[in-house]
């Protein structure tokens, strides 16, 4: 019956700061087919699925933190090589909350966007 999970929605305050930290820091790419909504936001391709910002400063759903929070909201993301993904975020000074071991068989590495939003990547 389900195919998958076509898009996850994230609200941020601050469009162009999420697009470059999206774009030149997490390396995705921004996807062209965003029609004109009225509002601010953008799409980004991550494999079969998309990242929709939405730039909604009054949203209900912020953490009002940048605190990496492993247990709070969030989603994961595959990566193929999780130690290249962790010297990426070095490089760019992005703190990451590393659990390479733990009760799950992959190794998680938990980021939180400029917004607070909790990215979790895994191999």
């Amino acid at each position: 019956m389900y195919e998958g999970i076509h898009h996850v929605s994230l609200l941020v305050k601050d469009i162009e700061q999420a697009k470059h930290f999206y774009k030149e820091v997490l390396g995705f790419e921004e996807s062209p087919d965003r029609p004109d909504f009225g509002f601010p936001g953008a799409w980004f391709q991550v494999g079969s699925t998309q990242i929709h910002l939405i730039e909604y400063k009054e949203g209900r759903t912020f953490r009002g933190t940048t605190t990496i929070d492993s247990r709070d909201g969030h989603f994961a993301i595959r990566v193929k090589d999780i130690e290249a993904f962790i010297r990426r975020m070095k490089e760019k000074q992005v703190e990451i909350l590393n659990k390479p071991e733990n009760k799950t068989e992959w190794h998680q590495v938990y980021i939180s966007d400029p917004d607070g939003n909790v990215i979790e990547f895994n191999k």
